[in-house]
């Protein structure tokens, strides 16, 4: 008996820190991994709305109109329709943004196509006229959906004031909340 009891081992302390180690060098890439994709995907909703905007600013140069307020997309295009040339998006201008810029090959897409573009948060861009209040009053914006309230503020420090109710970026809630927000991107 004794001799069996003489060949069980337990781990050494060395054997253990070299198994916790590892262990915190797995979790350690794990947890850089997921910060290094939410900051991609952050990247990546800015670019989708640097993108829209400049959609947007090469339709005014080129027909003198909002996409979706234009109203003289139908003798352009076969089956667009046209706005009311106000400089404001109404709610059908707003759907009718999405058509006028694929018929004009700024965007992809079909021009029959009023479907938003989708963000990398799983959410949409959608042309809005928001009020920003104040004596800014309201304004033609690009709007984000559902978007973390930690990538909302990430987007706003970095692109303006970092607070949710002021400057040209503003967000549907205070970065503290835990819903997902809307955020909108003045165009001016």
């Amino acid at each position: 008996m004794k001799g069996v009891l003489d060949q069980k081992r337990g781990f050494t302390l060395v054997e253990l820190a070299i198994v916790l180690v590892i262990i915190g060098l797995i979790l350690g890439a794990v947890l850089k991994g997921q910060e290094m994709i939410f900051n991609a995907k952050v990247k990546n909703l800015v670019n989708g709305f640097n993108g829209l905007m400049a959609a947007v600013y090469s339709y005014q140069d080129r027909y003198g109109y909002l996409p979706g307020d234009d109203p003289k997309a139908s003798t352009r295009w076969t089956g667009a329709t046209d706005g009311n040339g106000d400089g404001v998006w109404n709610t059908a201008e707003r759907t009718n943004a999405w058509s006028h810029l694929r018929y004009s090959r700024l965007i992809a897409g079909d021009g029959t196509d009023t479907t938003p573009v989708n963000h990398a948060f799983g959410g949409q861009y959608q042309f809005y006229y928001y009020n920003f209040g104040g004596t800014v009053g309201r304004r033609n914006c690009i709007m984000a959906i559902n978007v973390p309230a930690d990538a909302a503020r990430m987007l706003d420090e970095k692109y303006d004031d970092g607070v949710y109710n002021t400057g040209s970026i503003r967000a549907s809630a205070d970065y503290t909340s835990t819903a997902l927000l809307r955020i909108y991107w003045a165009l001016d």
